[in-house]
């Protein structure tokens, strides 16, 4: 009984994501302070994105992220994501700050994820 109370919770904190995700597998490279990282973007959204990394990072944290999408000239750069959720080698971040003009390719490079 326990077991299905906890299913119910998590999906009910999945029901309340703002945005959809899409499953991807991008090289993604993230600093902040005096700190530098570099994961896989598992998960990605208009949001935020879910990146799986050997690098500690802690609930909270602020750090610009770079994700690295095939067929872009450069990488797509989040100028300020915080991590919302750890657990394990994963952690969740929100975009807090993006320009623009990233925001437009980060919007392309999903609407490319839905035709998968």
């Amino acid at each position: 009984m326990a077991l299905r109370a906890q299913s119910v919770r998590e999906s009910q904190s999945i029901d309340k994501r703002t945005h959809p995700r899409f499953t991807a597998q991008f090289r993604s490279t993230f600093s902040g302070g005096q700190r530098e990282g570099q994961g896989k973007t598992l998960d990605l959204s208009d949001g935020g994105c879910r990146i799986e990394s050997e690098h500690v990072v802690v609930l909270g944290a602020t750090f610009e992220c770079r994700i690295h999408v095939p067929g872009l000239n450069w990488p797509l750069r989040i100028d300020e994501a915080q991590v919302r959720w750890v657990k394990g080698n994963a952690f969740g971040v929100q975009f807090t700050s993006i320009q623009p003009t990233e925001r437009v390719k980060l919007k392309q490079v999903i609407a490319h994820l839905t035709l998968q």
